[in-house]
């Protein structure tokens, strides 16, 4: 069989397109294939036969052959249509704008779901622009071929981008587990574009909302879905949030008294009064009992958190939130500051609270992805922008059809 024809079938080119030569260079171990176009050109939108208005020589890198890397060069005219004007001619083998072919691609983005960028491109010797164009290509396809279907359960998060405080926004669907929006800051202006885009059909679909109690979310949310009031969940693991840090307030409070008085029974518990008691190993739970047990500020402050956490269970609305007003009888006259601080936060955002309860929803899907997005940034070692940092989110975890049509017809 000859080289050419070899070819042919390696790269499943077709009429009109022919390869005519190919040419090894062992010293450089590179495979050149030239390819020739064998036909009257055709506009590339209609399909009809048009002249040739003038053409230069493209190459694309495509999968290596044994050890030797393989280039595909041709010839790609422009064309003068009738209808269209000047277009530039598609290959079937690579995507337009691009100076790899789809099987190639498909290849780096294959290497992408597995591995960062920078050893990509060391083991698939590219440059990190490269491999960073591919990926960038790759998520542009995969949202023009993503069509939101309507979602019933929404989780919205922040996560951090760097130091300094700075957060972008994810929008989560809970039912798949996919990122459907990433936004720059928290602000309401980062929620409305996903709102925006939904129609009137994807909106009324719309069943919870789980999320923190950020002001910004809130207003965003009834701005434009019908009945908020009735969907907003808060998250049962945020509200554990503030109470445990107004036990870790009161104990440091009550620990400085102590300690002016020779009494240093709290120094290093600050673990026993956070940890979750569900997963609190025996021997811990023993240790800590005398404590608990004990007539310490804090054990009052960690008795109130932990009755806190034992009323998500209700169906019904009405017993939940008698349980709620009574839990927030008790933590307003317990005369510990930080807790009926943090009482007060719940208090005024208890509908949210009682949605939770009711519809048996929590953050936990957003939280699942946030760890997961901090990690493609760790492995990442950092990003740049935050344009950047949004492609690697969708690109990992927006369900995405990332592939080039030509490497799926291949």
């Amino acid at each position: 069989m000859r080289d050419t024809d070899l070819y042919t079938r390696l790269l499943g080119v077709a009429e009109p397109w022919n390869v005519t030569h190919v040419e090894v260079d062992t010293a450089g171990k590179t495979v050149t294939v030239s390819v020739r176009l064998d036909d009257a050109p055709r506009c590339p939108q209609c399909g009809q036969p048009a002249p040739r208005y003038d053409h230069r020589q493209r190459r694309w890198r495509h999968l290596d052959t044994m050890q030797f890397q393989t280039i595909l060069e041709a010839e790609l005219p422009r064309v003068e249509c009738a209808e269209h004007g000047i277009v530039q001619m598609r290959v079937p083998w690579a995507e337009p704008g691009s100076s790899f072919t789809a099987l190639f691609e498909a290849l780096v983005i294959d290497w992408l779901l597995a591995a960062s960028t920078s050893v990509v491109a060391k083991y698939l010797r590219l440059s990190w622009n490269a491999v960073d164009g591919i990926m960038q290509r790759a998520v542009r396809r995969g949202l023009d071929r993503r069509t939101i279907t309507p979602s019933e359960h929404l989780s919205i998060d922040e996560t951090s981008f760097q130091r300094r405080h700075e957060y972008v926004t994810v929008v989560t669907d809970q039912t798949t587990g996919h990122v459907l929006h990433v936004a720059d800051d928290r602000t309401k202006e980062s929620l409305d574009g996903f709102f925006e885009a939904l129609n009137p059909e994807q909106k009324q679909a719309i069943q919870s909302v789980s999320m923190d109690m950020w002001p910004a979310y809130i207003t965003t949310v009834r701005a434009h879905v019908e009945d908020a009031d009735r969907k907003i969940c808060f998250d049962k693991f945020h509200v554990a949030g503030y109470l445990s840090e107004a036990v870790d307030r009161v104990r440091r409070g009550e620990h400085k008294q102590l300690s002016a008085q020779g009494d240093y029974q709290l120094k290093k518990t600050r673990y026993y009064w956070l940890e979750n008691p569900d997963t609190m190993s025996l021997k811990r739970w023993r240790a800590f009992e005398p404590l608990r047990e004990s007539a310490l500020k804090t054990a009052r402050a960690w008795a109130i958190k932990e009755h806190a956490m034992c009323l998500w269970h209700y169906s019904n609305r009405t017993w939940a939130q008698k349980s709620w007003a009574h839990w927030l009888s008790w933590a307003q006259r317990c005369r510990l500051e930080p807790m009926k601080k943090a009482a007060r936060t719940i208090k005024t955002h208890l509908w949210g609270i009682i949605n939770a309860v009711v519809l048996k929803k929590t953050n936990a899907t957003a939280e699942s992805i946030n760890s997961r997005i901090q990690r493609i940034k760790y492995r990442a070692c950092g990003f740049r922008n935050r344009l950047r940092f949004r492609t690697a989110i969708l690109f990992h975890l927006g369900g995405l059809d990332l592939h080039p049509d030509a490497a799926r017809m291949a």
